[in-house]
């Protein structure tokens, strides 16, 4: 994280609050999409899009190496990644339900 010489106007945790409030009242996947690539460098979008790419293989126990021939993303992207899982403060668990009944529900109308 950025160490910064002086005492900015906001406080960083304000920030923080306020960028989450942010994302929340985005109203589907294109503004999302459209927010991010407004706020992000396309690297930092990279980094992420790479990290939760790895999060289903993860959460279905499957091994780093065949996670990395299946996604091309580094062992050790997938490893912080499984760390954070493990010992994070419950964001990738939570997103990664939500995707997962997502997905399991977009199964059933195809079905």
């Amino acid at each position: 994280m950025k160490r910064r010489s002086i005492d900015p106007e906001t406080p960083a945790e304000s920030a923080e609050l306020s960028l989450c409030e942010a994302l929340l009242s985005l109203k589907n996947a294109e503004e999302m999409s459209a927010f991010l690539h407004d706020l992000c460098t396309p690297a930092e979008l990279e980094v992420m899009v790479d990290r939760w790419r790895v999060v289903p293989y993860l959460l279905d126990g499957v091994a780093y190496r065949e996670i990395h021939e299946r996604t091309s993303v580094s062992i050790t992207t997938i490893g912080r990644v499984a760390r954070y899982i493990n010992q994070g403060s419950g964001g990738y668990l939570a997103a990664g339900a939500r995707a997962a009944r997502r997905r399991a529900a977009s199964k059933k109308v195809k079905a």
